[in-house]
């Protein structure tokens, strides 16, 4: 059974139609990546899936029932736009938002100090949040939607504002909640982060729905258009082979873009004339690549 079942929901405001007859269903131990541009219908639909806001047309389900109380302790959420009080302490804050949501303090206490402990900032138990840094508030922001151990959580944009090294910490974390039988509605604008993490994705624009489905079954659907070549020494003539559209030069090879798959053999069979070849692969598109194609522009 789906944790999360979307069906055949609309929502408008005013004469706007936000979301229109969006479906998806995620369920237990599932990351299910929900992506779009600016205005797509992403929040929206993210603050139906939370009951924070109801739809006008078709019905949302939390473990096969609808709309009650008990969602306040059943699921978290991980807003975009940041909204903790930055001259209460961390603790004071934490603890309080636990118990709104039912969990006793003491064991929010713990939790608490177990989470910092993990993200390497147990300091930060009696800061304010505007004394810490941008990314340490980011994470106190994470452990704040996760502190009173929901199973579903809405994650938008969860990995905003970290370094390299805390980004990787942070999906580790998602994947580790994931193992745990974790429900997760993941949104971001990076596509790398969505590749990594989702099996399954569904893309808006415009409120509709352009593409859906599992992502792996997605890109085989999609042309392979890029070809990764790396030799010893230059190749010439590239640029004359029929079927070749581009051809950018890089230190190490080059990154060949192609109308036709078959053209990439004759690159092949070209550069080991020529040379020897350290590196050849047919790449499949992209998620970026995929949603420009569906959306158009850029993903930002």
């Amino acid at each position: 059974m789906f944790t999360l079942q979307i069906e055949h929901v609309s929502k408008k405001f005013g004469e706007k139609t936000a979301v229109n007859g969006i479906n998806l269903a995620v369920k237990s131990g599932e990351i299910y990546g929900l992506l779009g541009g600016n205005g797509a219908g992403k929040t929206t639909t993210m603050r139906m899936a939370l009951g924070l806001i109801y739809p006008d047309e078709g019905r949302i389900s939390w473990k096969g029932k609808g709309y009650r109380e008990e969602l306040y302790s059943l699921m978290g959420y991980l807003p975009e736009e940041r909204g903790l009080y930055p001259k209460v302490k961390v603790s004071d804050q934490l603890l309080y938002l636990a118990e709104l949501r039912g969990t006793p303090k003491k064991q929010a206490d713990k939790t608490l100090k177990d989470w910092l402990e993990k993200f390497g900032v147990p300091e930060n138990y009696n800061k304010r949040i505007e004394e810490l840094s941008k990314g340490n508030q980011q994470k106190i922001q994470f452990i704040a939607s996760i502190i009173h151990k929901p199973e579903i959580l809405i994650l938008d944009e969860a990995f905003s504002g970290l370094d390299p090294v805390n980004v990787e910490l942070l999906k580790d974390t998602v994947k580790e909640l994931r193992d745990e039988g974790k429900t997760i509605l993941f949104s971001s604008h990076r596509m790398e982060h969505v590749e990594e993490l989702c099996q399954n994705i569904t893309i808006l624009h415009k409120s509709n729905t352009v593409l859906q489905g599992n992502l792996k079954e997605i890109k085989a659907s999609f042309p392979k258009e890029r070809v990764i070549l790396e030799t010893a020494s230059p190749v010439n003539g590239l640029n004359e082979i029929a079927g070749v559209r581009s051809v950018k030069e890089h230190a190490a090879g080059y990154e060949i873009m192609i109308t036709d798959v078959s053209a990439a053999r004759i690159v092949l069979e070209k550069a080991m004339a020529d040379t020897q070849v350290n590196r050849f692969q047919i790449m499949e598109p992209t998620l970026n690549e995929i949603f420009i194609k569906k959306v158009g522009g850029s993903d930002e």
